[in-house]
């Protein structure tokens, strides 16, 4: 059991980190005008993101059913459900530049000319700032959790 919680801790780390240096990427790339390039870009690293968000929830159902704390221990944890919350918070915000990076790529690949409408660039950066500061109470939780807080 000491092997399985330590694999699937580890994949569990290296997945959300992955998933903030998606976010990263995602909140470098939406600033100034938007080439064709980078809208292909977005699209490509967002498809990434639902990969990554994926398989950091199979990864954590795993570690509680198979991690050395036991199921009970997050069942009972508000802190553990605080943590779920944020990152279902952030999901759900992920979802409207999810559709624009979409949109903005078949349209530019419809039309070179495409420029990515100001309104609609401005409401994706407001969304993404929005994912980055949620995300960030994903790790405090965690290490309250870790020291065995809100069981």
């Amino acid at each position: 059991m000491d092997a399985t919680d330590l694999v699937l801790a580890i994949f569990h780390h290296v997945l959300v980190f992955s998933l903030a240096g998606i976010i990263g990427a995602e909140f470098v790339l939406i600033r100034g005008d938007l080439a064709a390039a980078t809208l292909k870009r977005l699209a490509g690293i967002d498809r990434h993101y639902g990969i990554i968000a994926t398989l950091i929830i199979i990864v954590g159902i795993g570690r509680v059913f198979y991690g050395l704390k036991g199921w009970e221990f997050y069942v009972y944890n508000w802190v553990f459900w605080a943590k779920m919350a944020a990152f279902g918070m952030v999901g759900l915000l992920s979802i409207i530049p999810t559709v624009r990076f979409i949109s903005w790529n078949r349209q530019a690949s419809a039309n070179p000319s495409f420029l990515v409408p100001a309104t609609e660039l401005a409401s994706v950066k407001t969304y993404i700032r929005a994912e980055a500061f949620i995300f960030l109470l994903i790790p405090v939780f965690a290490a309250a959790m870790a020291r065995g807080y809100g069981y």
